[in-house]
């Protein structure tokens, strides 16, 4: 309710408008910037970690013919990867929450109404995603962009969508869990929250990401600087300026620190330090679809 009241103030006294003519200064500026690394293009007006700038220089040196996406996990779109892209370029939108209240707090905003946005309230499984966005209306073969932050049943829900070929895909990986083939067991009404006290034990490694949409076609080109989104360019769409930007070496450095104890309070304890409280967690290799532990 206290956000609810912030973000309605926000919208009177035109606070987002402000923003949202910052970040096409800032668009100015970065689109003509070289850059090595993506996350070098971060800037944030509505995301969390800078992803606003990121789209915006990926969309602007890159052919894309249908203004369109999808992105789910996005609580009440005030923070999420694509409200700066419906608001400053005025793209079609489909977004989904598995909250009621989210949905009605989205669907009550100016950004609503001014708008080609669509909002649905499901809670997403991967039985359920395909014929949920098939109500969007956009089409499989030209979305724009697939954006998706679930906070946990990531990697299977991806699994489901190999009909989908956006220009772009946006995945939220967990760092925890480097460089291994790992996510976490499949549950329908998976939350974090309860699957370990500590909140971190969620989604899915990159390489699961790497590995599935590689073979589909798209080619990693980057994450965020907070190393948790990660972003994917379909290879037919591939061009000299995007190619020519780099990975960084290290793609699991996260500095961000959530961790909880077990009465859900932060400890700001870092991922290297709770990862021995982790081990012996279940955890499915996706390679082999087997069981193991975390270690």
């Amino acid at each position: 309710m206290i956000n609810q009241t912030i973000n309605i103030i926000k919208e009177k006294l035109g606070i987002d408008n402000i923003l949202i003519n910052q970040g096409k200064l800032l668009s100015e500026i970065y689109n003509n910037k070289k850059i090595k690394y993506l996350d070098e293009a971060s800037f944030k007006i509505f995301s969390q970690w800078g992803e606003d700038g990121i789209i915006q220089f990926i969309i602007n040196n890159l052919r894309i013919d249908k203004k369109t996406f999808i992105e789910f996990g996005v609580e009440d779109f005030y923070e999420s990867n694509c409200r700066f892209l419906l608001q400053n370029d005025n793209w079609d939108g489909f977004i989904i929450d598995g909250s009621k209240k989210n949905i009605k707090n989205i669907k009550s905003s100016k950004f609503y109404w001014k708008h080609n946005l669509k909002a649905v309230n499901r809670f997403i499984t991967r039985d359920n995603i395909c014929n949920i966005i098939e109500n969007s209306g956009f089409d499989k073969k030209q979305l724009g962009i697939l954006s998706i932050d679930l906070d946990g049943i990531d990697w299977y829900v991806l699994r489901e969508l190999d009909k989908w070929e956006p220009a772009i895909y946006i995945v939220e990986y967990n760092s925890l869990f480097r460089d291994k083939p790992w996510t976490i067991p499949y549950n329908a009404k998976f939350i974090r929250g309860n699957y370990h006290y500590s909140n971190i034990m969620y989604g899915a490694g990159l390489n699961c990401f790497k590995k599935t949409l590689s073979e589909r076609g798209y080619k990693l080109i980057g994450v965020n600087e907070q190393r948790s989104n990660a972003f994917f360019i379909k290879n037919s769409l591939l061009n000299q300026n995007i190619n020519s930007i780099k990975l960084p070496e290290n793609l699991f450095n996260t500095k961000f620190r959530e961790a909880r104890d077990k009465k859900g309070k932060l400890i700001y304890k870092s991922h290297a330090e709770m990862r021995n409280k982790l081990r012996g967690l279940p955890v499915i290799n996706t390679l082999s679809m087997k069981k193991e532990t975390f270690f």
